[in-house]
């Protein structure tokens, strides 16, 4: 099955053609189509998750996966949500936009710092299909006081997992993929699917 990805984030292509590479999907960066990113305009992640979906359907006139996630925190009310990939201006720029998150957090206690990645992943078959599946994951952590790790991307850095008292950045591979938010959505996605 050829499935083109709604999304230019090398990050994300990575990931995702990791998780599925044993599943007999191939994925297609709609980039290597000539697909522009989608303009995001929806107020959820599923929204989101749908118009990108839509979108690269519609250009490729092949079945699509979108992944619309983000980075919530408590102390901010769930910022930077929706916006994590452009919170700090321009689309894309980790660097600036951990700089705004650890400035927004810097008299914030530890304890205080919790937060939770979320992913929501979108399948469509076509660009109408009027029964997409829809998949969640949710990992849960904290917001680190400074960077730590050189792996992942985005806020990898500095988003701590409890349980394996590491960094995302500092997580093998194989084990951010398996906890992971989006490690968790791919895997109800495979199951959803019936794949391998």
């Amino acid at each position: 099955m050829k499935l083109v990805l709604a999304s230019s984030n090398p990050g994300k292509l990575r990931e995702l053609t990791d998780l599925l590479a044993d599943s007999g999907i191939e994925l297609l960066a709609q980039s290597a189509l000539g697909v522009e990113d989608a303009e995001e305009t929806g107020t959820t992640f599923v929204e989101n998750a749908l118009i990108k979906a839509r979108h690269a359907s519609r250009l490729t006139g092949l079945p699509a996966l979108a992944d619309d996630s983000g980075l919530c925190v408590d102390a901010l009310h769930g910022a930077p949500g929706l916006y994590s990939a452009r919170y700090a201006g321009a689309h894309g720029d980790a660097e600036r936009n951990i700089d705004k998150l650890l400035e927004a957090l810097k008299d914030v206690a530890d304890a205080q710092r919790g937060a939770h990645f979320y992913c929501v992943l979108a399948v469509l078959q076509h660009a109408d299909d009027p029964q997409p599946l829809i998949v969640e994951g949710q990992w849960d952590g904290r917001v680190l006081q400074q960077r730590r790790g050189s792996a992942g991307h985005g806020y990898d850095p500095v988003f701590y997992d409890l349980l394996h008292a590491q960094s995302a950045a500092e997580m093998e591979p194989v084990l951010k993929n398996r906890v992971s938010h989006r490690g968790q959505a791919l895997a109800l996605l495979r199951q959803r699917l019936m794949l391998p």
